[in-house]
């Protein structure tokens, strides 16, 4: 069983819902992000997302995009991010990180080996899932397997235009959890339907069997706690890239783990037989 699994087969039994942060790596300093992924950890976080940056972040808000760009300017990279993830495993082997980003970084790592050389890597490294936001179902059973054989979950995204043929597809390759994008657009965008999220999510297990998380558009406990009722997993990640933006150094592990004290504390007061799935 992967850690993603085991994380998710306990919250389950104790009928909690998953928190998954996001933030990008290397933002708002290069050096920052192991301290700030303890520091998540602490506040009750049981998955963490980091951000891979990239040039042409074709899916993700101008918050997100500026984040990342300010990464890139840091030097930070794909090597850079498994180092991090390196780190942050000399003192938590049991919490999952998954790595969000675009294929090209994928494709291009360590020159011509590419995926291999990247999945050897990442699994030394300790990776537990790896989402592409380019990546579509389709046309990536092979590297799905690949990763699998590495203890690394292939997840994928879902969207409220996705059609039963697409969630199917999903279903019979996607191992971890999938990510649903509750709004249409970007990262950061839009006005969050929790009713709407309600009512998607019961067609969504049709076709899917893992567990089920939501993100976009989720900034606060209340918005968290209304899609924790119904989802496995609330994935924030904009909220709080604003939050450490033009922060002193000394104040954004602070800042992140006080936030998700309070979105942890709004999970956990959902009845514990709302268990979504």
């Amino acid at each position: 069983m992967s850690r993603i699994a085991a994380t998710f087969d306990a919250l389950q039994k104790q009928g909690r819902k998953a928190l998954i942060p996001y933030v990008t790596a290397g933002f708002p300093y290069a050096d920052i992000t192991p301290a700030l992924m303890h520091g998540m950890v602490a506040a009750g976080a049981d998955v963490i997302e980091l951000g891979v940056p990239f040039s042409d972040p074709m899916a993700d808000g101008p918050v997100i995009q500026q984040a990342g760009e300010a990464a890139l300017a840091l030097g930070v990279g794909m090597k850079q991010v498994l180092a991090m993830v390196t780190a942050f495993r000399e003192q938590d082997q049991a919490t999952p990180v998954v790595l969000m980003g675009y294929a090209n970084p994928v494709e291009r790592y360590d020159g011509v080996h590419g995926k291999g050389a990247f999945i050897r890597d990442a699994a030394a490294a300790g990776v537990d899932g790896l989402l592409v936001v380019d990546y579509p179902p389709e046309e990536c059973e092979d590297f799905a397997a690949a990763l699998k054989a590495h203890g690394i979950d292939l997840i994928f995204l879902l969207a409220p235009t996705s059609t039963d043929e697409r969630m199917a597809q999903v279903g019979r390759i996607a191992t971890g959890y999938v990510y649903y994008v509750s709004l249409k657009g970007v990262t950061g965008a839009g006005h969050l339907d929790t009713d709407a999220v309600g009512r998607m999510l019961p067609r969504i297990r049709r076709h899917v069997g893992v567990p089920v998380g939501v993100g976009f558009g989720i900034r606060d406990a209340g918005t968290a706690q209304a899609v924790g009722a119904a989802a496995d997993a609330v994935v924030i990640g904009t909220r709080i890239i604003q939050l450490i933006d033009g922060q002193p150094r000394d104040a954004v592990v602070p800042a992140v783990r006080d936030f998700l004290a309070g979105i942890r504390q709004a999970l956990d007061a959902l009845p514990r037989s709302a268990t979504g799935g």
